[in-house]
């Protein structure tokens, strides 16, 4: 994605983002101005015990030229009542594999190339000058923290020891027992600065998030390289944890990224000369790889639930499973990806997430474990490998199963089941389910009791033991797990279905509209009949209700608390994360729950005008989808929230695991059902 930069438009380009992973949890992230407008933003963020406990260490190089007696600065950054005008002498920006930024000052054109080493907490930068008529010196001056992620340092003396060799630089902060940074450039001359701090940097987006948006970073030197008339020369920068710091060679990571991920889209099969809207399929392509990262604590790779602040959640991972990994015939990390989360199963639960500090898995989710069930379904259609899950999941899919009837106590989950066959989960004051935002002790969103899309899963899970069931084990056995999935299904048909509203209860007794009643439809196993009424009515409703361009509102507009905007500081946020904030993912459900009507569906005439809608709902989606991988937000991803009104602002998390699957999963399908139909 190519962006030529029109000198005005600086309003509109501090908005577009960009970021690229280095597949252990560490990231580089900032704007098309080159201006960072996040804590979270930096050249080099870096896991320490990967892929958690990730800090800034490089926030960014400053840049300036010089020539005939004038410097002319190619940064830019806000500070408290002065943005620099760097960004004005970018002539564009492009993202295809690595980000790229191209200069023209005069008759002088730098392109500036910037690329993370996979598997490394190393940003390498290249830059190509072809200078003008006169002489010229570039200055490239590193600007560096040493602070987690979350937090913004205030300090006004950081301590910075240096060891200098030549261009090559070793730095620690504060003292001997930090991490050390390294740091060299191809050419020119070091020269170290003495307690030189940049002060008051201003992030713009953390005041809008009621954060504070002043930062303090450290100027530890400047390299000063210079150029003859006409002389056209590649410079590299490189920064690292990596001691090795001499053998890394900015060109190299570069083109090993690029084949990297030119590999990643040709092993798919996805993409050839005839296929449709190829850009878009190869970007997504790219893009799914973002979001896997290795632990090397397990030995196994996870899914990173989405940039810059996640880390890897059970139930966002698992959603997101299918379309990043499955779509991409990436089965060996599809695999390690299941076994990541099998690994700390307890008391019946799959982990909802592992802490950013210390790995330690987290229990607080009703989903998590049920929707492992589904996945390993989908495993098994993509590849039939049967073996993998009698010996790696089979005894604990049971022990899931036993423990949901049995009931689970631990963290407040309050999971059981009832003598009706349907699971009840949570409390009052315990968030269990997706929608899951707690203030304190108070749940924004209580869902305590029997929730639509939890007894969904639960029946999904008792059919796919069923089918497991038949295959590793017994007649018998399968049998007892259809009896009792037979029973869930009587009693979800007989006391969800709220025929005032045409729409299935959130929760038992809760009668508010909100899109977890597509679980019912969307699922391997579907626990309503797809071919009754009653799921034509929901998909009319949800449809009528719930339907954004950019995903489904997450409560109906009708609704006394529903909220359009998510805005303001974090109290106001979170009462408005799940209260009718528009998700991309729920697309997912929804495009199933579609499908699924469709191909249950007798009546020719009713089916045709099913078809004929899900028909407009694709092909409006995927020019949305272009618009929201180009257009908008972080360049070639998908936000993880969007305003529910005009101008629908992408919002949250600005790289979203499942957003992308999910919107990607679709257009896949979609194009595969044409092909097919040809």
């Amino acid at each position: 994605m190519k962006i030529m930069v029109n000198k005005g438009e600086f309003k509109d380009l501090i908005q577009r983002e960009w970021i690229i992973a280095n597949g252990i949890g560490g990231f580089a992230a900032s704007t098309v101005t080159g201006a960072n407008t996040r804590k979270y933003h930096g050249l080099l963020v870096a896991a320490l015990t990967p892929p958690a406990r990730r800090f800034l260490v490089l926030s960014k190089v400053d840049e300036s030229i010089e020539f005939n007696g004038c410097k002319y600065p190619l940064y830019t950054n806000i500070c408290d009542n002065y943005i620099s005008d760097g960004y004005k002498r970018i002539e564009s920006f492009e993202k295809k594999y690595v980000p790229t930024y191209t200069y023209k000052i005069d008759d002088i054109s730098i392109q500036k190339t910037i690329s993370m080493q996979y598997g490394r907490n190393t940003v390498v930068i290249l830059y190509n000058i072809k200078n003008g008529n006169y002489d010229s010196k570039l200055t490239l001056a590193p600007i560096i923290n040493y602070r987690d992620f979350h937090q913004v340092n205030k300090d006004t003396e950081f301590n910075l020891k240096e060891n200098i060799s030549g261009t090559k630089v070793r730095i620690v902060v504060k003292n001997e027992s930090q991490t050390p940074f390294y740091m060299k450039c191809s050419e020119g001359t070091y020269i170290e600065h003495h307690n030189d701090i940049f002060y008051r940097m201003f992030y713009m987006e953390e005041e809008k998030r009621g954060f504070d948006p002043i930062e303090n970073h450290a100027i530890p030197g400047r390299y000063e390289i210079e150029l003859k008339p006409n002389e056209e020369k590649n410079i590299s920068f490189v920064f690292s944890l990596e001691e090795n710091i001499d053998e890394i060679k900015a060109e190299d990571v570069i083109k090993q990224e690029e084949v990297r991920l030119k590999k990643i889209v040709t092993d798919t099969g996805l993409i050839n000369e005839n296929t449709e809207d190829k850009e878009l399929i190869e970007d997504f392509i790219i893009t799914t790889d973002s979001f896997i990262a290795y632990r090397p604590s397990f030995g196994l790779h996870t899914i990173i639930a989405g940039y810059p602040w996640f880390l890897d959640w059970g139930r966002d991972s698992l959603i997101a499973f299918e379309g990043l990994l499955l779509k991409t015939k990436r089965f060996d990390i599809a695999k390690e990806v299941l076994l990541t989360f099998i690994r700390d199963i307890k008391y019946g639960l799959v982990p909802n997430g592992y802490s950013g500090y210390d790995n330690r898995p987290l229990y607080n989710s009703a989903d998590a474990s049920l929707l492992l069930f589904e996945e390993i379904k989908k495993y098994i259609n993509y590849t039939n490998d049967y073996k993998f899950i009698k010996d790696n999941f089979y005894i604990c899919l049971k022990k899931i199963i036993e423990a949901y009837i049995t009931g689970i106590d631990v963290d407040d989950n309050n999971i059981y089941m009832e003598r009706d066959g349907l699971i009840h989960s949570g409390t009052i004051n315990t968030q269990n389910t997706w929608m899951d935002v707690k203030i304190g002790d108070f749940a924004v969103t209580p869902r305590n009791g029997k929730a639509v899309e939890i007894n969904s899963l639960w029946y999904n899970a008792l059919k796919i033991m069923e089918e497991l069931a038949k295959k590793f084990e017994t007649k018998k056995v399968a049998e007892m797990y259809a009896e009792l999935a037979e029973k869930t299904q009587k009693s979800f048909n007989r006391k969800f279905y709220n025929s005032d509203k045409k729409s299935l209860y959130d929760v038992l007794g809760d009668d508010r509209i909100r899109p977890n009643q597509l679980f019912s439809l969307s699922l391997s196993y579907q626990v309503l009949n797809p071919a009754g009424k009653n799921a034509k009515e929901i998909l009319k409703t949800v449809t009528n209700e719930l339907y954004t361009k950019h995903g489904l509102r997450t409560l109906n507009r009708k609704d006394k608390q529903y909220i359009a905007t998510y805005e303001g500081d974090s109290y106001r946020r979170d009462i408005s994360y799940h209260q009718g904030i528009t998700w991309p993912w729920l697309f997912g459900l929804y495009n199933d729950a579609y499908k699924n009507v469709i191909a249950n569906t007798k009546e020719g005439k009713v089916k045709g005008e099913l078809q004929k809608q899900y028909d407009l709902f694709v092909k409006n989606l995927r020019v949305t989808a272009k618009t929201m991988m180009y257009k908008e937000g972080c360049i070639l991803s998908i936000a993880e929230l969007y305003d529910s009104k005009p101008p629908y602002l992408p919002k949250g998390a600005f790289s979203q695991a499942w957003s992308v699957a999910e919107i990607f999963r679709i257009i896949l399908d979609s194009k595969t059902e044409e092909e097919e139909g040809k």
